[in-house]
């Protein structure tokens, strides 16, 4: 590759926040190149953190100091970017990387919590809902990768990953400081926003594929 590539959480945050968000991360991806660490070496730390405290943490019912553990490695989960530009080290595999375990960790995320509702929490209506947060998670990412390995530009939806992490880790972290109805709150909202971006993602694929298709018919047509 030519250029540093933007992994897919730093290019969101940057997208909202771009002069702000470059200002905070420069610096620190400098300070871990002069370390000697690695944009896979940040995407693999992040990624285990978030794993291992999902799955210790929210089972136990430690759903405050949990999300506080899980935000602390997403956040340097987002540096992978930083690091990449800071030592022009960015490439094909390790934007591949990055999207595949963003997955692993989304999916930890929500299966702790599913556990813990199903014991300790026991609210079924709740473990439902973050059973459907899990699969529509997997289904908005899975979109937009197979559209594009399509060719076709699927970067819309009220709810991308950004969005839909800070919604579960504040209604979460929220729930375990004991402020009534919000976990319920943010799951119910969630889950209407990963079912709004599955239709929006499906509507503008059909719509983009739709015309390659009829602009590769005309064009073929003599």
């Amino acid at each position: 590759m030519t250029g540093p590539r933007l992994y897919d959480d730093e290019e969101i945050m940057l997208r909202i926040l771009r002069p702000a968000t470059a200002r905070l991360l420069t610096p620190v991806g400098r300070g871990l190149v002069r370390l000697g660490v690695t944009p896979n070496t940040v995407t693999l730390v992040g990624t285990a953190g978030v794993v291992v405290s999902s799955l210790v943490f929210y089972p136990l019912g430690h759903l405050y100091i949990g999300t506080i553990v899980i935000t602390f490695f997403a956040l340097f989960d987002m540096l992978d970017g930083a690091v990449a530009r800071a030592s022009a080290g960015s490439s094909a595999w390790g934007a591949f990387l990055d999207s595949t375990l963003d997955r692993l960790s989304d999916a930890a995320i929500f299966a702790g919590l599913l556990v813990w509702l199903i014991g300790g929490g026991r609210d079924e209506t709740l473990a439902w809902l973050t059973l459907f947060c899990l699969i529509s998670g997997f289904g908005v990412s899975y979109i937009k990768a197979r559209a594009e390995s399509l060719g076709a530009n699927c970067d819309v939806g009220v709810a991308e990953r950004t969005e839909r992490l800070i919604l579960v880790l504040v209604a979460v972290g929220l729930h375990g400081l004991g402020v009534p109805y919000v976990l319920a709150a943010g799951l119910w909202l969630l889950a209407l926003l990963s079912a709004v971006t599955v239709v929006q993602r499906l509507v503008e694929t059909r719509i983009r594929l739709t015309e390659a298709d009829r602009t590769t018919t005309e064009t073929e047509t003599p």
